[in-house]
This record gives C-alpha cells, structure tokens and sequence, in this order.
C-alpha cells in the first residue's frame, strides 16, 4: 500500500542548523515507528539514506545524525541559488527492506510569500504491515509545526477533487488529518469526538476513517470546511500558520 503523510505551512525563516535539528528528529521518530522497513547493511546498521539532489552526485547518510544532515542541507543551499528565500529543497531515500518504499522530502526554512512550506513522507509497504499512520502525522506535527497536514492517498486527492472542490495548494484531510491551533477551534461539533488535542497546545489530531473509506474522508472535509477549518492561507502570506 501506498500513502503519504505530509504537512504544510506559510513562511518561518530558518537556518541550516534549525533545519537539521528538526530532520534529525523526524528522520529518528519516522524509522521507530517502522522497525520493520529499514534494510540491514553489511555491518548490520539500518537505516541509511541516500540524498536524491535535483543535479550532481547523491551522498549516504550512515547514520543520518545531525552533521551530516547539516552537511547535506549546506550542499542542497549551494546548488540552488533560490534557497534563501523559497526554503532549502532536501530529499532523502532509504535503503529499505523487499516490499518496502520509504521517501521524505521537504522544503523549509524560507520565507516565500506564495508558496508553502513542507515535509512528505511517501511510504510504501506490504499489503499485511501495520502502519502507525497517526503516530507519524503525530510525530511530523510535533517536529515541524506545520499550519495543516494529513495521512493520505491517490484515491483520497482523486476524490476529493472531483466530489468535494479541494484544489491543490489548499488544506485538506486524509482519513488522519492535523490541524493547527488556529484551525483547531473551528472544528464542527460533530467532529469533535474523532479530535485529539496534542500536548502543549500543538494543535489537534483528527482519525476520521479507516484507511480505504474515501467517501467517509470527503464527508469530513465537507464538514471542516463548511466550519471554515480549511481555510486556505492568506496570499500573500505573512505568517507559517492560520
């Protein structure tokens, strides 16, 4: 199966030292996560990761800590002369077990006006894995802070787009759904018990549906938007959050 967990936020200027901070923790708290994916190297460890830069050669992360995820954010920065103000573009690969497919990619640390920021974990995995889908949004949520984001997948945007108006570059859900606190106080009553604020008011966890029930997720985002939960960002955005 595959699915993408991923979230998004306006304009927070950061540097390369904050940037690998937060993906040393989402990259530690994603492969915890899923102890099955990871491939074994020759000497045992898991988990390497492997850059996938728009040019030049790709280099392995073995372990991906902090300095060589600083250094990988420094080469990203050289090699796009935009990055200073649209957000360093990093992806990252994993060696992965058969059945197995684990990619994150993410833009930030710029200040952009138009164009958001983010983190997109794409995994994909057997059909029988257990896949903690509201521990990563969770996690990616706690780590980035991101205005909106959602567990999801093709089938999901399809029809969504066809049945419920969402247009790309706008908040949606997945059958888990976050929200930030400014979105948070506008979820409709009859969502309410699906809602589960995070600690210290780091805004709130929606499970909406079972993975495969589409038609339950585009019934939610009816509903979130109707209570204007789903508001898109003010263009041109001055703020990472609603």
């Amino acid at each position: 199966m595959r699915r993408v967990v991923r979230g998004f936020w306006g304009p927070r200027q950061e540097p390369a030292e904050a940037l690998a901070e937060r993906w040393q923790a989402t990259l530690d708290r994603f492969t915890g996560f899923l102890p099955d994916a990871g491939a074994a190297g020759s000497d045992g460890t898991r988990w390497t990761w492997r850059t996938v830069p728009a040019s030049g050669p790709a280099e392995t992360l073995q372990p991906p800590d902090e300095a060589s995820l600083l250094g990988a954010l420094r080469t990203a920065q050289a090699a796009d002369d935009w990055s200073a103000g649209n957000g360093t573009s990093l992806r990252l690969l994993a060696d992965t077990a058969p059945g197995w497919k684990v990619e994150v990619a993410g833009l930030a640390g710029g200040s952009p006006q138009f164009l958001l920021q983010s983190l997109v974990a794409t995994i994909v995995s057997p059909d029988d894995a257990q896949v903690p889908d509201a521990e990563l949004l969770t996690a990616l949520a706690e780590v980035w802070a991101p205005d909106h984001g959602e567990v999801s997948d093709r089938a999901v945007t399809s029809a969504l787009k066809k049945e419920a108006g969402f247009r790309i570059g706008t908040p949606s859900v997945g059958w888990v759904a976050y929200l930030s606190p400014s979105r948070a106080i506008r979820i409709p009553p009859a969502l309410a018990p699906h809602s589960r604020p995070l600690p210290d008011d780091k805004g709130v966890l929606l499970t909406l549906a079972p993975p495969g029930d589409v038609a339950a997720v585009v019934t939610a985002y009816r509903s979130l938007e109707e209570a204007g939960a789903l508001e898109p960002l003010p263009q041109p955005m001055t703020r990472p959050t609603l």
